[in-house]
């Protein structure tokens, strides 16, 4: 019978093993584990090397060592077991995606809602990704017929974007931009998208008003935030429209239509919520 990851942990770490996240994430053929500090020790390398033993799918194991932080939004990782590499192929709805995981932020947790707002995207649609990452919602877009305006300021992370617009086959109906969304939106998309994706739930407020800028008349911002919640899921939702409204409200713009939903659990009563909002331009905006 198959070994679970609980199994293993309570093989090597007996009573310890309470404190061991019981699942990890998989990117291509790589895993990433999380082991807390009060039992950060020597037995995480006999562990790693029995997740690669049990687990046939994957070749690399790598720890957690510090949150995804910095300008780059990338996550400290220490090799475990398995080959010495942190590059990998990751494939998703059809597409895939060549990744380095210590270099370019990814994660295999957005799959569903890369699907989703790709499913919503009609032919010959322009659309902005202020934060693009090695590219995975800007690939799913542009296989679907939209022209993605896609922009990351990590310089690794536009080196394999490239790649992986080879790999698919939309590098023509991709432009990349190395450099800061607010920037890219003054200099050259002021009014040229139908449609913004934004993310980056960190940054997503502060750079709402340059997505409004990059909306022609009228179209869609898909808006990231992280939020904390008391009493459930509906308050965080109601919570994520009142932000993303009264910030919207602003920027003298009419809002035709908001929606929302949860994406994921990130944190203990935290939820990542996509608010997606349909706006309509008056003559004096922002």
């Amino acid at each position: 019978m198959r070994r679970t990851l609980a199994d293993i942990a309570r093989e090597i770490y007996g009573e310890d093993s309470e404190y061991i996240v019981k699942s990890f994430d998989v990117i291509g053929d790589i895993a990433i584990i999380k082991i807390p500090e009060k039992i950060l020790d020597d037995r995480r390398y006999k562990f790693g090397e029995e997740i690669v033993r049990n687990f046939r799918y994957i070749n690399v194991v790598l720890r957690q060592e510090t949150p995804v932080e910095g300008i780059y939004r990338i996550r400290g990782l220490e090799y475990l077991a398995g080959e010495k590499r942190t590059e990998t192929i990751y494939k998703e709805h059809g597409a895939r995606f060549y990744v380095d995981v210590s270099r370019v932020y990814f994660t295999p947790r957005l799959s569903y809602e890369r699907g989703r707002i790709a499913s919503l995207i009609r032919e010959g649609e322009k659309v902005l990704n202020m934060f693009a990452g090695a590219g995975p919602f800007t690939i799913h877009i542009a296989r679907r017929g939209g022209f993605v305006y896609s922009v990351d300021i990590n310089p690794y992370a536009i080196e394999y974007h490239y790649i992986n617009n080879i790999l698919n086959k939309v590098e023509d109906r991709v432009i990349l931009y190395r450099d800061d969304a607010s920037r890219v939106v003054e200099e050259k998309l002021v009014e040229r998208v139908d449609r913004v994706v934004m993310p980056l739930p960190e940054l997503a407020l502060d750079y709402l008003k340059y997505a409004v800028k990059a909306i022609k008349e009228e179209g869609v911002v898909h808006v990231y935030l992280h939020i904390q919640y008391n009493t459930g899921e509906e308050e965080a939702l109601k919570k994520a429209e009142e932000i993303v409204e009264k910030r919207i409200s602003e920027y003298n713009v009419n809002i035709k239509d908001v929606s929302s939903r949860v994406v994921r659990e990130v944190a203990v009563r935290t939820a990542q919520v996509c608010v997606d909002v349909t706006l309509h331009k008056s003559i004096n905006y922002i």
